[in-house]
C-alpha cells in the first residue's frame, strides 16, 4: 500500500471486466495528480464490483417534457449528502506525459504480475519512458502500448479512443443504463445508475447518473442484484418498462416509462429425449453463451424438462466461449447445495481474493453430464468446475480451452483505455484454470449406469 501511495495518483474511470467478457462496472473518481487523498479515495473504492454492464457516457440533466411524475422534495432540514463517486468534475488538462503516466499508474496498482515482473522493475521502466518530452498524443499512445507488450501478457492491452467507445457501449439492460450495486448506511444494498447511454432510451426519458434505481414495473428492486435487475429490464424490442428512481441520494423520487431498443437473445435451447435405456428421459439443454437472458432461461428450461419427467439432464458447453461471468455464476448456483463454492478469484488486491459460494438449495438434484471441448471457454469453465468439483455433474468430451483470467478495462482521461489482467480464477478443487484448461471424466458420454457409479465414488 505504501508504494502505490507513494506513486502519483491520477484520476481515471475503471470498467472491471471478468476474463475478458462482458462483466462491468464503471467508478468516476475526480482528483488531481499527486494527490494522495484521492488516490487513497480511488485505492478504496475501485475494485470488483457485482454490478454486470458497461462503462456509458454521463447524463445531463432530465429532458424537460418527459412524462413521468415527482414526490415532493425532501424537507429542507433533512441532512443529505451526495455521493461523491457520482459528482461529475470538469476534466482536468492531461500532458502527454500525464497520460502515460497515468496508464502506468493503472498497472502498478492492478496488474495481477508473473515471473518476470515486479514493483521495482515496473519503477525503473517508468523512469525510462518518462525522461523526455511527448510532442504528440499518439506517440503517448505508442508508448503506452509498448510498456503494456513489455508486461508479457497478451491479455493487458491498450484501447484507442475508437475501440474503448464501441466497448463502452454494450448494453445488457435493453434500456442503455450502467447499473452497480452500492452499500446503503444500514447496511443493505442499493442499486446506482452509474451512466445512460447518451441519446439512449433512459436517458433520453429524463434518466441521471447517480440516480437509484427504486422498482421495475412496481416491483421493488432493494435487495436485489444489479444481474437480477438487468435481466428484469429487459423485453421484446419497442416495449416500454416502468422505472422508478431517485435522483441522487437527495433528489426527489420520479416515475420514468422507458421503451426499450435493445435485447439479448435467448441463449437457451432445450428438448427432452428418451434415454439409451428406451424407459428414461434426458434433459437435453444447450447453452450457447452466458448473457443476462442465460440464468433466467435456463430456470425455464429445467423447470418444464422436470414437469415432463426427466431423470438426469446432459447441459451441452461445447464452442461456448463464455459472455458474462456473473452469469456463468449464477446458471453455476442453480445446481449447487447451499453453501458450496463456485469459484475462487485471487489477485494483488484484496478486494479480487474471494470465494463464491451458493447462497440456496439446488433446483434440480437430479444426475447431470457437461459436455465440453476445445472452445469451451472461461464463464463455461467456471460452470462446469463448478458442477464437476461439488460432485454434482460428470464431464465428457475434450479438455477445455484453458481461460481463467480477470481483466479490467480502465478508462483515460483521453478516452482512451487500458485492458489489464487483475486476477485469476480458481476452482473449488484448487485448480488454475487458466493455461491448463479442465481434463473431462469421459471422451464419450456415458450410460446412465456409468454416470450413478461415478456419483457413488465422488467426494468433494
Amino acid at each position: 500500500m505504501s508504494a502505490l501511495m507513494a506513486s502519483c495518483c491520477v484520476s481515471s474511470r475503471v470498467i472491471s471486466s471478468s476474463s475478458g467478457d462482458l462483466h462491468r462496472n464503471r467508478i468516476k473518481i475526480t482528483g488531481n495528480i499527486n494527490n494522495s487523498s484521492r488516490c487513497l479515495e480511488r485505492l478504496l473504492l475501485r475494485g470488483i464490483a457485482g454490478a454486470l454492464s458497461c462503462v456509458l457516457f454521463a447524463s445531463p440533466p432530465a429532458v424537460a417534457g418527459s412524462s413521468s411524475a415527482f414526490s415532493p422534495s425532501p424537507p429542507p432540514s433533512e441532512i443529505c449528502r451526495e455521493d461523491k463517486v457520482f459528482q461529475e468534475e470538469p476534466p482536468e488538462s492531461l500532458t502527454n506525459e500525464g497520460l502515460v503516466e497515468e496508464a502506468w499508474e493503472v498497472v502498478n496498482e492492478s496488474f495481477l504480475g508473473n515471473t518476470s515482473w515486479s514493483p521495482e522493475k515496473w519503477l525503473e521502466k517508468k523512469k525510462d519512458i518518462l525522461q523526455g518530452n511527448i510532442q504528440k498524443r499518439s506517440r503517448a499512445h505508442d508508448i503506452i502500448k509498448k510498456m503494456l507488450a513489455s508486461l508479457g501478457d497478451p491479455y493487458t492491452r491498450f484501447l484507442d479512443p475508437s475501440e474503448f467507445s464501441k466497448m463502452a457501449r454494450y448494453d445488457m439492460t435493453g434500456i442503455g443504463i450502467n447499473l452497480r450495486e452500492i452499500p446503503d448506511d444500514d447496511g443493505s444494498v442499493k442499486l446506482k445508475i452509474l451512466g445512460v447511454i447518451l441519446d439512449g432510451p433512459a436517458h433520453s426519458a429524463g434518466v441521471r447518473q447517480g440516480d437509484e434505481l427504486l422498482s421495475v414495473n412496481g416491483l421493488d428492486v432493494k435487495g436485489k442484484s444489479a444481474f437480477d435487475v438487468s435481466s428484469m429490464l429487459q423485453g421484446p424490442k419497442e416495449t416500454f418498462v416502468t422505472i422508478e428512481v431517485k435522483h441522487g441520494n437527495c433528489g426527489p423520487i420520479q416515475s420514468i416509462r422507458v421503451q426499450r431498443q435493445l435485447v439479448a437473445r435467448t441463449p437457451v435451447f432445450y428438448r427432452l429425449e428418451k434415454g439409451d435405456d428406451g424407459s428414461s428421459l434426458v434433459g437435453y439443454i444447450h447453452i450457447k453463451e452466458f448473457n443476462a437472458l442465460a440464468r433466467k432461461d435456463l430456470l425455464t428450461a429445467l423447470k418444464r424438462l422436470q414437469d415432463s419427467g426427466a431423470s438426469y439432464y446432459v447441459l451441452d458447453l461445447r464452442d461456448n466461449l463464455g459472455g458474462l461471468v456473473e452469469a456463468g455464476i449464477e446458471v453455476a448456483k442453480l445446481f449447487l447445495d447451499k453453501g458450496e463454492t463456485v469459484i475462487y478469484t485471487a489477485g494483488r488486491d484484496p478486494q479480487v481474493q474471494k470465494s463464491i459460494v451458493a447462497e440456496t438449495a439446488p433446483l434440480v438434484t437430479a444426475p447431470v453430464v457437461v459436455l465440453v471441448n476445445n472452445r469451451t471457454a472461461s464463464a463455461s469453465e467456471i460452470v462446469a468446475t463448478a458442477l464437476h468439483d461439488n460432485c454434482k455433474a460428470v464431464l465428457v468430451g475434450e479438455r477445455t480451452f484453458g481461460k481463467g483470467l480477470i481483466q479490467s478495462v480502465f478508462e483515460l482521461h483521453d478516452g482512451s483505455g487500458v485492458v489489464v489482467t487483475i486476477g485469476k480464477y480458481v476452482t473449488p478443487s484448487h485448480r488454475d484454470i487458466n493455461g491448463n484448461g479442465i481434463q473431462p471424466d469421459f471422451s464419450r458420454l456415458p450410460d446412465l449406469s456409468k454416470v450413478r457409479d461415478y456419483f457413488s465414488h465422488c467426494q468433494v
